[in-house]
């Protein structure tokens, strides 16, 4: 089994899930994040002034999935989560060597 974990735009959150449920991913974990890449934050305009963004806000998005279906579903993220521009996130994949279900104690695959 796989953790696939993706950082992406919050705005793209809605069609990297969509995609995913299209593909038959079941479940998922998603989190607020905010972070820097290489461009170190942005500058923004309110009402005139300038200011500095140093954390750019981002969502992180976690899926485990059997080893088989781990480039697919990476590649279905990076399809739906990708704009072009800077800033457009991260996709990593990570083993899972045991999965236990806490309501049934359900092990790997069965928990799933």
């Amino acid at each position: 089994m796989k953790l696939i974990t993706a950082v992406v735009k919050p705005h793209k959150l809605e069609d990297v899930r969509a995609a995913l449920e299209t593909f038959g991913v079941t479940g998922m974990t998603v989190t607020e994040a905010s972070g820097y890449g290489r461009q170190k934050g942005h500058t923004e305009v309110y009402r005139g002034a300038e200011y500095e963004v140093d954390l750019v806000p981002k969502v992180r998005v976690e899926v485990v999935v059997e080893d088989g279906d781990s480039a697919d579903v990476t590649d279905v993220i990076v399809k739906a989560a990708q704009t072009g521009k800077i800033g457009d996130g991260k996709v990593w994949v990570t083993p899972v060597e045991t999965i236990v279900r806490v309501r049934t104690g359900e092990l790997d695959g069965d928990a799933l």
